[in-house]
């Protein structure tokens, strides 16, 4: 399996607050990688360097073997590659739900206006959206928005989609609902990176966790040496607060 994303010695700082410490990773296409850490462990700052969201210290990110952080090939043509949902939604407030999917492919990937249609519509029913086309985002409860903001990113045709805490602005009622769509693209042959604390859904989901303590990684392995063979007491006493060990 060919390395989709592979990030050699990131460091990440923001003034004198050293976020991400010499970060290596290789993610394989098709994998399903889950990170998990305490709350301001770096682990959404990851994401964003990901996607060309920030500005690297040092470190190189390579996507689909291209140099990414080099600036020989823009931002937008890496971004078409990889597609994001943020735990905001970030919808477009004044467009309705459809034309919030239809705008990124016709204005970013100059999309036929009639193909953007057909291609929002279909992902838009595949998050079970569809009947919902011309409600505003101000209509729609928050699990509602981010089955929205899924299908705009599935609009796009990317290989791989970031998800940064999807549900974590979410009611509980609703977490279900967003979670259930996430397995589904499971199916799809996308790579997808999640940060989350969902602990089960993590477990159920993934091929692969990585846990990032204070901007580092502390651990990458299976889910079934993460879960069950645990052997790191850090890691063990953050997974007891979620009643998993």
């Amino acid at each position: 399996m060919a390395s989709f994303i592979e990030i050699k010695n990131l460091k990440k700082h923001f003034g004198d607050h050293n976020v991400l410490d010499d970060i290596s990773l290789d993610i394989k296409e098709g994998e399903i990688v889950s990170i998990i850490g305490s709350s301001g462990s770096g682990k959404s700052t990851l994401l964003r360097c990901i996607n060309l969201l920030e500005e690297l210290t040092s470190g190189e990110i390579y996507i689909d073997g291209d140099n990414a952080t080099n600036g020989k090939i823009s931002k937008e043509k890496f971004r078409e590659k990889i597609g994001m949902v943020f735990q905001s939604f970030n919808l477009f407030d004044n467009m309705n739900v459809l034309a919030n999917c239809m705008v990124g492919p016709i204005k970013v990937k100059h999309m036929d206006k009639n193909k953007a249609r057909e291609e929002a519509l279909k992902n838009l029913s595949l998050v079970g959206m569809e009947q919902y086309i011309k409600a505003r985002p101000k209509q729609l409860s928050g699990g509602q928005k981010q089955r929205v903001a899924i299908a705009r990113a599935l609009t796009m045709h990317p290989k791989c989609l970031l998800f940064d805490e999807p549900t974590s602005a979410l009611d509980p009622e609703m977490v279900g609902e967003v979670l259930d769509v996430i397995k589904s693209l499971k199916e799809m042959g996308l790579t997808l990176i999640i940060v989350t604390h969902e602990m089960q859904f993590a477990r159920d989901v993934s091929s692969r966790i990585i846990f990032i303590d204070e901007g580092k990684i502390l651990q990458d392995t299976s889910v079934e040496n993460f879960f069950l063979h645990q052997e790191n007491e850090r890691i063990k006493a953050f997974l007891q607060r979620f009643h998993q060990l």
